[in-house]
């Protein structure tokens, strides 16, 4: 994990406390380190101060030893050195470099040949060498040297004797070097103030340090522990649990937050009330509508095969006029026959040909009886979506038998090519008539006379999860549609034909029907190559839920369209 991915997981706290503890630690450990290199400069200022003035006073002090040479004298002037204990070693030598008197032990050739100089330094005076020696021992030292110089006042000759005038003699002052005095001051004592005090204060700084790391986390634990509370409402609230409110009692910005989050609590609890008590009404409400759209889709098809019949009542007409027209006359010529013959005079073949023309009669009685259940069959409302086995190819045939004198009328021939033994499937044999009949009807109308409509049945056999289907296909030799108005003609109310002769509905009907069984159209088309209508519908039952999906068959039309 990266750096920034670290810093991401942290807590507030951690991110806050961290920098501010790291910067708190920087500056407290730079002010401690300044404070003691200041404390150690001033030490080591006050000890070569010190020294210096002690080398000056000397030099003054064994002015008068040095010309005199008087040993006692330069002994008793040193011996007041022994007094301070950072003294290590003190000389006085003449200008020949001969040492006169000493305290302490050094011995230059051990100096010159260990001891390094670290560094010199100019004195307040220039007469003042100054150094800062250390040893091959660690150990550290100042070293001042000063020269000792006598005042010497010179008369000249001619002046000598002369009070003339009352003026007094003005003699010339020179100043001349008659040795120096050296002294050597160890820094062992100041060494040890300045790491007591360095300890000192490194004991003040993490005192210091930890006091303010615990003000600090004190004061960001006071800051966050509201933030946590929120957090943990909010994660509360999240779950669905309303009941939680953030006691913050602060007058801030966060205790205005605290509000704000408790106000919005409430109103999102109102809210959740209201929407549960709207989903409450609302499936009332939905089964009351569904209600309604199946009553209202019940009396769409059932108007859609009123409208059918309508269409279809001329070629009914004329159809049931041929048979009635034979029993008519086949009774009437038989009554004739009767009433002409004696009944003691009846031969055996007018027996026969009695019997001939009752059989007539009844042929075409059954051919009328016929006629009128398929329309009644298909005119009979079905309430009801129910779904039993039936035979495809039985319902084309009852399709072919209501409709084929229609399309021989209008000099269309209806060819039927049914594959055998096609398995059963589950729908509602009166609703899927009414689709065939339809599709028949609207491909009669957008056929010209002498062309041929083609209703064709085969068998689409399972392939892996595809449990297998039953496809009907609905050919004809029109005018064909545009691609425009093939997207467009499962929806309510849309139809191609000229006005007062289509009410737009019977393909949006039929187009739910469908999708009912759980089955789908497909349409093909182009200008002037015809139609095919093309309908699958599955071998196993469909599922329950295609119900819901077929109430809304025109929106569902338009994706299917594109």
């Amino acid at each position: 994990m990266n750096l920034f991915g670290m810093l991401r997981a942290m807590s507030l706290r951690t991110k806050v406390v961290l920098p501010v503890s790291a910067l708190l630690i920087v500056v407290i450990l730079s002010i401690s380190i300044l404070l003691i290199r200041q404390q150690a400069t001033g030490f080591r200022r006050e000890l070569e101060t010190t020294g210096e003035t002690m080398v000056r006073m000397l030099a003054i002090n064994v002015e008068s030893g040095v010309l005199f040479e008087s040993k006692y004298e330069l002994e008793e002037a040193m011996n007041v050195l022994k007094r301070f204990d950072v003294v290590e070693y003190a000389s006085v030598a003449n200008n020949d470099g001969e040492v006169l008197a000493e305290i302490g032990d050094w011995l230059d050739d051990y100096s010159e040949l260990s001891i390094s100089v670290i560094e010199k330094n100019q004195s307040t005076h220039r007469d003042c060498e100054h150094y800062h020696i250390e040893n091959p021992h660690g150990q550290e030292f100042i070293e001042l040297i000063v020269p000792i110089t006598s005042r010497i006042e010179q008369l000249d000759r001619e002046t000598l004797g002369i009070t003339g005038f009352g003026r007094a003699l003005d003699p010339a002052v020179f100043t001349e070097r008659i040795g120096s005095v050296r002294l050597i001051l160890s820094l062992e004592t100041v060494n040890v103030a300045i790491a007591e005090a360095q300890k000192t204060v490194m004991t003040l700084t993490a005192v210091v340090l930890i006091l303010s790391l615990m003000i600090l986390t004190s004061f960001v634990r006071f800051f966050t522990r509201p933030i946590r509370k929120l957090v943990e409402a909010t994660d509360q609230i999240g779950r669905g649990d309303f009941s939680r409110k953030v006691d913050i009692v602060q007058q801030d910005e966060i205790g205005q937050l605290a509000a704000t989050f408790n106000r919005m609590v409430d109103s999102l609890k109102q809210s959740r009330d209201e929407i549960e008590n709207y989903n409450r009404t609302l499936e009332e409400k939905i089964i009351e509508r569904t209600l309604e759209l199946e009553e209202a889709q019940a009396q769409l098809i059932q108007s859609e095969k009123l409208s059918a019949i309508g269409q279809l009542a001329a070629g009914v007409a004329h159809e049931l006029n041929n048979p009635l027209g034979g029993i008519l006359g086949y009774t009437q010529f038989a009554l004739e026959k009767l009433s002409k013959v004696d009944p003691e005079a009846v031969k055996t073949d007018d027996i026969a040909s009695y019997i001939r023309y009752l059989t007539d009669v009844e042929s075409q009685a059954r051919r009328c009886k016929t006629i009128v259940q398929n329309l009644l069959r298909f005119s009979r409302s079905s309430r009801t979506s129910e779904l039993d086995e039936v035979d495809i190819n039985r319902i084309i045939d009852d399709t072919c038998a209501f409709v084929g004198h229609q399309l021989s009328m209008n000099q269309i021939e209806l060819i039927v090519e049914k594959q055998d033994n096609l398995p059963v499937i589950h729908g509602n044999a009166s609703q899927l008539q009414q689709v065939f009949t339809n599709l028949i009807i609207n491909a009669m109308h957008a056929s010209p006379p002498n062309t041929r409509i083609k209703l064709v049945s085969r068998l689409s056999p399972a392939l892996g999860e595809f449990g297998g289907a039953v496809e009907i296909l609905c050919v004809d030799q029109g005018v064909g549609m545009p691609k425009e108005d093939v997207k467009r003609i499962f929806e309510p109310f849309f139809t191609t034909k000229e006005v007062g002769k289509g009410t737009g509905l019977g393909l949006s009907v039929s187009y739910g029907i469908i999708r009912e069984h759980g089955g789908e159209i497909k349409v093909d088309s182009a200008p002037g190559k015809g139609t095919t209508f093309t309908i699958i519908l599955p071998v196993q039952k469909p599922a329950t839920g295609s119900d819901t999906q077929s109430k809304d068959f025109p929106a569902a039309t338009m994706r299917k369209s594109d």
